[in-house]
C-alpha cells in the first residue's frame, strides 16, 4: 500500500495542492509532522476541511526504529502531512528512505516551501547560500555563525531558519536569533556581524498576515514580529534590484 508523503504549503489548511487532497481522501491513515514547522491553523481546521481524523507526529515517532508509519504502510493507504514540502527537511528524508528500504511504494506531492517563498523579499533565490537552523538550545552551537562566515566569504545570502518546538509551545524569533549571533560575535571577534549588519526579517511567510522588515541588526531588534514561524536572513551581495527591493521593506 501507498505512503503518501504531502506538503501543505506555508499557510493554512487551503494551501494544499488538488492532487494532495485527492491523495488524502483514499488513505485510511493521516499523520501531521508536528515538530519542524506548523501552518496558522489548528489540527481541527485541516480534519474538518480534509474531512479525516488527523493523527499528530511528533519526533519520536517519525525517528522510531518501530516506525508506526511504515508498519502501517504495509497494509494501510498512509498519508504523511508536512508544512511546506514534504522533502526538505532531513528527518522526512530519511522517512522516504526507510520506506522505500521496506518496500512501501511512496508518493511525495510537493508544495511550497521557505526556500522558495522568501522571493517574497525580493532576495534572488540563486544568491542563496547553505541555509541553516539556529536551535532554541545554543549555548555551545556555533555552527550558524559559521555557515554565515563562509557565505559572506562568497557574497552569498544566508537563510536562518529558527527552531520551534510546538508541543511546549516555544518557538525562536527574529530577536533571538539577532542576540544569538551578537553573543556568537562578541566571544570570536571575527567581524563577520554586528548591530550595524544589514539583515531581514521575515514572519508568517505565505500568510496574509505576514511581515517581511529589512534594516540594521539593531533597528530590527526594536520591532515586534509577532506570532510565529520567524526566519532570518543576512543578505550577502546585493544587486541593485534586490537592493530597491529592501528599500520597500525598511
Amino acid at each position: 500500500m501507498p505512503l503518501y508523503f504531502i506538503g501543505l504549503g506555508l499557510n493554512n489548511e487551503k494551501d494544499i495542492s488538488i492532487n494532495g487532497l485527492e491523495a488524502i481522501k483514499k488513505c485510511d491513515i493521516v499523520y501531521l509532522e508536528n515538530y519542524t514547522s506548523t501552518l496558522n491553523c489548528k489540527k481541527e481546521d485541516l480534519e474538518k476541511f480534509y474531512n479525516k481524523k488527523i493523527t499528530l507526529a511528533r519526533r519520536s515517532i517519525v525517528e522510531a526504529d518501530d516506525n508506526k508509519i511504515i508498519e502501517n504502510s504495509k497494509t494501510k493507504n498512509v498519508a504523511f502531512l508536512v508544512a511546506g514540502d514534504p522533502l526538505v527537511a532531513t528527518t522526512h528524508i530519511d522517512l522516504f528512505l526507510r520506506a522505500r528500504k521496506d518496500g512501501i511504494k511512496c508518493h511525495v506531492i510537493h508544495n511550497a516551501s521557505i526556500l522558495s517563498a522568501i522571493g517574497a523579499t525580493g532576495l534572488q533565490a540563486y544568491k542563496f547560500g547553505k541555509t541553516t537552523s539556529i536551535p532554541l538550545e545554543n549555548e555551545n552551537v556555533e555552527s550558524p555563525y559559521d555557515a554565515l562566515k563562509d557565505n559572506l566569504s562568497l557574497g552569498l545570502h544566508t537563510l536562518f531558519l529558527l527552531d520551534l518546538n510546538p508541543e511546549e509551545e516555544k518557538f525562536m524569533g527574529i530577536n533571538d536569533a539577532i542576540r544569538y549571533l551578537l553573543k556568537i560575535e562578541l566571544k570570536r571577534n571575527e567581524k563577520i556581524f554586528s548591530e550595524k549588519t544589514l539583515c531581514v526579517g521575515c514572519a508568517r511567510i505565505g500568510s496574509e498576515n505576514q511581515v517581511i522588515k529589512s534594516g540594521a541588526a539593531k533597528e530590527l531588534l526594536k520591532f515586534n514580529f509577532g506570532k510565529p514561524v520567524h526566519c532570518l536572513i543576512v543578505p550577502g551581495k546585493l544587486h541593485f534590484m534586490e537592493e530597491e527591493a529592501l528599500e520597500m521593506f525598511k
